[in-house]
């Protein structure tokens, strides 16, 4: 079957584009908490894009499939919530959100 690597291989371009999408948005954005959603996004959603384009590429392997399954599992909680701490200190710290054209 060739269908599951052009699966795959789809959700990994995919992936990869949002990865490097918000890489570019962190270098990017004004300030932290615009940095931050970029950043959170991307390892929310590209990252998953990935897992699950690996997912298609290991053939039934129940095991393989179970790690990329608690990866993802994982990241999903830990990004947000990191995300949420670094803002919510930021904000604490006295840093304010860059707005309009200042």
């Amino acid at each position: 079957m060739i269908w599951p690597l052009w699966v795959g291989s789809a959700f990994l371009f995919v992936g990869t584009f949002l990865c490097v999408s918000g890489t570019i948005g962190v270098l990017r954005f004004p300030d932290v908490y615009t940095r931050l959603h970029a950043a959170g996004v991307t390892d929310t959603l590209g990252s998953g894009c990935i897992l699950l384009g690996l997912g298609f590429w290991v053939n039934g392997e129940l095991l393989v499939l179970a790690k990329l399954t608690w990866i993802f599992l994982f990241l999903l909680v830990t990004s947000p919530t990191s995300s949420h701490a670094i803002a919510k200190a930021a904000l604490t710290g006295g840093i304010k959100p860059k707005l309009g054209s200042d």
